[in-house]
């Protein structure tokens, strides 16, 4: 008999809800876009409400189209879009205002105003990270400071507070379970990376209450159960959502490193039981813990990638559907010296830069639309590029390859541009769905439906191998000129 495992995928812009047999194949998935809004520029919000409503929706329809029983579901296992930042009422389970997206730039101001406060050391030796809008605190600090009585009600325990997994797991618990996992809370700016607990003088310099604040557990195990599916089902694990496609990758040793081609573009290097501190802008984080084991990463956050993507399609309308941009990109022989910089929402690793916009550079009166779309694609590429070259300075390694994954590693001229550009391969799976994976394996530790790690390596299958096809002193050329337009962009 075959058992399954149920995964949530909530993302930025749909949730999904896939169902893998025991082989880590997939038997059936169910998508719901969501909406993002803008009220401002540089902010993206979301509907708390509406992220709970399309996972109820995703997860009945996925049970549907597999065709099996509610009891065959062995577990469930979670996996988010992380930093997204969700406080809500206690009482009422509602929540008191938008979703913060982690894309959102709104909290600026008071960013600035932490690093102009000399704290910026402080925060970075404890937590990994940069202060920046990007991650949770922040997000926090702005939700109280903008609602009616918030730094009352926070104080008096009538407030609770949650990335998007904590929210899920208490709705889906009926307000009985308020917990997230190491992985969403070290992107919050108040963990701490060494205790792998709340810290108090973080919690202080933002003035959040601890009562708020959902309790750390480990990234697999069996947290409390769920009727969703009519059945009593455990939820036995939660990570977020690019430290799940790193597990999904299989990159268990230290060494391996994987990139996301998302809305964002993420990419993760095991570091194995050692947290690195980068001196070159990436970010120190918590991979995952099982037990008692946590394992860390050095990571590169880029934040438009997919998204650029998108604003071709439905922003300047240069192409109906993702897919169709291979097509434009391969039509002309290169992208005619256009540079595309999609600083739509400041520019992450490695160069932090808040207030940067995005910028095109090279146009001719011989540009056209296929320039345009090509050096969009490619920009993905060259922002990948840049958090290599910041990895390569962190430890010294050298890149073997890297394993790719998110929709965009399906355009088959962008993973051979970012084979050349990085001149190493470029490995991508059979099952490019390696974020739901990820929660599906951690979920199937936790339950013993695996053995353990080498059982769920074997299983892994190569659908498609990049290997570089471009001269060094064409890839310097290149890599060059988008230097050259990094540094216009931030200067402008």
């Amino acid at each position: 008999m075959k058992s399954y495992i149920l995964s949530i995928d909530q993302g930025t812009t749909s949730s999904r809800a896939i169902i893998f047999d025991d082989n880590l194949n997939i038997v059936s998935l169910a998508q719901q876009d969501i909406a993002n809004f803008f009220p401002n520029p540089g902010w993206v919000e979301m509907d708390a409400n509406e992220i709970w409503e399309s996972v109820q929706n995703v997860c009945p329809e996925a049970l549907r189209k597999s065709g099996l029983k509610p009891e065959d579901i062995k577990a469930i296992g979670i996996t988010n879009q992380r930093e997204t930042t969700i406080v809500w009422d206690k009482v009422t389970q509602q929540p008191v205002y938008n979703a913060l997206v982690w894309q959102s730039r709104q909290t600026a101001d008071l960013c600035e105003m932490m690093n102009r406060s000399g704290f910026s050391r402080l925060i970075q030796d404890k937590t990994g990270l940069t202060i920046d809008p990007y991650f949770s605190a922040s997000k926090i600090r702005w939700i109280l400071d903008n609602i009616d009585l918030g730094q009352r009600r926070a104080d008096d325990g009538e407030l609770l507070f949650g990335t998007v997994d904590s929210w899920l797991i208490y709705k889906l618990t009926n307000g009985k379970i308020h917990i997230t996992d190491v992985t969403n809370a070290s992107r919050t700016m108040l963990m701490n990376l060494d205790t792998v607990q709340w810290d108090d003088e973080l919690l202080n310099l933002w003035n959040i209450p601890d009562k708020m604040l959902p309790q750390i557990r480990p990234s697999s195990e069996i947290y409390g159960y769920t009727d969703l599916l009519g059945c009593n089902t455990p939820i036995a694990a939660v990570c977020g959502d690019q430290q799940s496609a790193l597990f999904g990758q299989m990159c268990f040793n230290e060494g391996e490193c994987k990139n996301t081609y998302g809305t964002g573009c993420f990419l993760l290097f095991n570091t194995g039981k050692k947290r690195i501190a980068s001196k070159n802008g990436l970010i120190t984080t918590v991979a995952w813990k099982i037990g008692d084991e946590v394992t860390y990463a050095l990571e590169g956050s880029v934040f438009v990638a997919g998204a650029a993507i998108q604003w071709l399609r439905d922003g300047i309308k240069l192409i109906k559907t993702a897919a169709e941009s291979e097509d434009h990109a391969r039509s002309v022989p290169d992208s005619a010296g256009v540079y595309v910089v999609p600083a739509f929402t400041g520019l992450g690793a490695p160069y932090w830069d808040k207030q940067a916009k995005g910028a095109i550079f090279g146009l001719t009166r011989g540009t056209t639309q296929n320039h345009l779309i090509r050096a969009t694609l490619e920009s993905l590429a060259y922002q990948t590029y840049d958090v290599i070259e910041a990895l390569q300075q962190d430890t010294n390694i050298d890149l073997k390859g890297l394993q790719v994954d998110g929709g965009a590693s399906q355009n088959n001229y962008l993973m051979q541009f970012q084979s050349d550009i990085l001149q190493t391969k470029i490995i991508r799976p059979v099952n490019f769905e390696t974020t739901a994976l990820g929660a599906c394996m951690l979920a199937g530790l936790a339950i013993k439906l695996f053995k353990n790690k080498e059982e769920l390596r074997d299983k892994y299958k190569t659908d498609k191998l990049f290997t570089l096809m471009m001269s060094k002193m064409h890839q310097n050329r290149l890599v060059n000129g988008w230097k050259k337009a990094v540094k216009a962009t931030m200067d402008f």
